[in-house]
């Protein structure tokens, strides 16, 4: 006999079911009644044969068996879950007293036990942490099928308001040739800007030239950027074309430009203006034919007022500027970018591995002064040192594991002000939505709380208004 009852009215989203197996009509309607205020779809059976029945015709997320149904057994019941529907987590009620018995079963692959008897705390403690598990499990999938169709551009991700402001100027800038200057911390994506632009227009066919200004030793600057002759120097035996030369019809990407010395500023703006250079050495001219884009972490403007960075040059440079906001300003990208890194560190051949849900609380809450290459780093160590399908809080950077900054929303807004505990709830959910420009699925992973919780949460507080 089965029964399909409706989700409690809380439910915000679509449920979850669970198919609860039990001969002992007051013990299965406890339990009924139990999932139910989880927000849980229940189905009921009185034994193993129609528990198989209705997991051959209905989709069920959760099962709880005791473990002396008739016929078959909840033991026998667990093997044949796991054999056909391993991805499907089985709890197991025991009686008091057949502990070996729930500890056999939990070797065999189930997900929990419960005593009989039992307290309903601990049994909708249990369904509750089940029914996260199942809403982070399908919101990964969902964020893996946003990865494959996102918006944007060549390698940058995220779907926030200011990433999308982001992909409009690229978009407009790519189509024309006018030089581009990119402006933003380190780790925020500079280059994979400067190579969406250029990908995306109509050079996308010519060489695309990176160069780190920071990391070339000033005296050598000058020859790998216009070239030299034959015995222009010591170790010049032959001709060799510069960056700007070689890069013809394509794009040149100047990364960290404030970093350049200042006399070699004043040949680079010459060369822009007269679109030629002059090759260490030589008495000739070439002309050259490329769009140069640059791009720097440091404020640019306080450089040109200490005499660090020319101000001519920031003018022809910044024909068009664009700004790339810090991770802890786009905190909403963080779920889709742990789950890009996460699909693009497995292995080969291995079942995806995702991450907990205190785990992503502890991503969410931290500030990432190292920004995306920083949260790419942290991951990729979970990775390496995790051995299981679910990173967890002990696989992350101890800075993450300890920092303060993961306890940041638990501290209320004025350390001498006293406020009850329903205020402070509602102020650390509207605090959470706003730091996720309103993105709920992720404010929820920021608070360390189910969707369902939230939508709850939300709905009661628009009642008292």
């Amino acid at each position: 006999m089965t029964d399909e009852m409706e989700p409690s009215r809380e439910t915000a989203s679509p449920a979850s079911s669970i198919l609860i197996v039990d001969d002992e009509a007051p013990a299965r309607d406890l339990c009924a009644d139990v999932a139910r205020e989880a927000g849980l779809l229940v189905r009921t059976a009185t034994t193993t044969e129609q528990a198989l029945e209705i997991l051959e015709q209905f989709p069920v997320d959760i099962v709880l068996t005791d473990l002396k149904v008739p016929a078959l057994g909840g033991i026998e019941l667990l093997k044949r879950v796991r054999a056909t529907n391993a991805q499907v987590p089985v709890v197991v009620l025991t009686q008091y007293g057949t502990i070996e018995t729930a500890v056999e079963a939990t070797r065999l692959g189930a997900a929990d036990y419960v005593t009989k008897p039992f307290h309903v705390d601990e049994l909708r403690s249990k369904l509750d942490r089940l029914v996260r598990a199942i809403e982070l499990d399908q919101e990964n999938r969902v964020l893996r099928e946003q990865l494959r169709s996102r918006p944007g551009f060549g390698g940058l991700i995220g779907v926030s308001p200011k990433m999308q402001r982001v992909y409009k100027m690229i978009e407009k800038v790519s189509q024309h040739n006018y030089p581009v200057l990119i402006l933003g911390e380190s780790g925020t994506g500079k280059e994979l800007v400067a190579r969406s632009i250029h990908f995306s227009g109509a050079r996308r066919k010519k060489p695309f030239v990176p160069v780190d200004c920071s990391a070339l030793v000033p005296t050598l600057i000058e020859s790998e950027l216009f070239g030299y002759v034959k015995g222009a120097f010591t170790g010049a035996l032959q001709n060799r074309q510069g960056l700007l030369e070689s890069a013809a019809d394509g794009t040149l990407f100047l990364d960290e430009i404030a970093d350049m010395p200042v006399d070699l500023q004043a040949k680079l703006l010459r060369a822009l203006q007269e679109r030629e250079v002059k090759p260490v050495g030589s008495v000739d001219r070439v002309a050259i034919h490329v769009r140069v884009m640059a791009a720097t972490n440091r404020d640019i403007e306080s450089a040109i007022r200490s005499g660090a960075f020319r101000q001519d040059l920031y003018f022809r440079l910044n024909v068009v500027s664009i700004k790339l906001p810090p991770l802890r300003e786009r905190k909403s990208d963080i779920p889709l970018l742990v789950n890009f890194f996460l699909e693009k560190f497995s292995e080969p051949g291995r079942p995806f591995r995702s991450i907990s849900e205190d785990a992503m609380r502890r991503l969410m809450a931290y500030d990432w002064p190292g920004n995306v290459r920083e949260l790419e780093n942290a991951i990729a160590r979970a990775m390496a040192l995790g051995s299981g399908p679910i990173l967890h809080v002990g696989d992350l950077p101890s800075n993450l594991q300890y920092g303060s900054s993961a306890g940041a929303l638990e501290r209320p807004a004025s350390a001498d002000e006293l406020l009850p505990l329903e205020e402070l709830e509602r102020r650390a959910i509207f605090r959470a939505l706003r730091e996720t420009s309103g993105d709920k699925l992720a404010a929820a992973r920021l608070l360390g709380i189910g969707k369902t919780t939230l939508y709850r949460k939300l709905k009661q507080y628009e009642a008292q208004h």
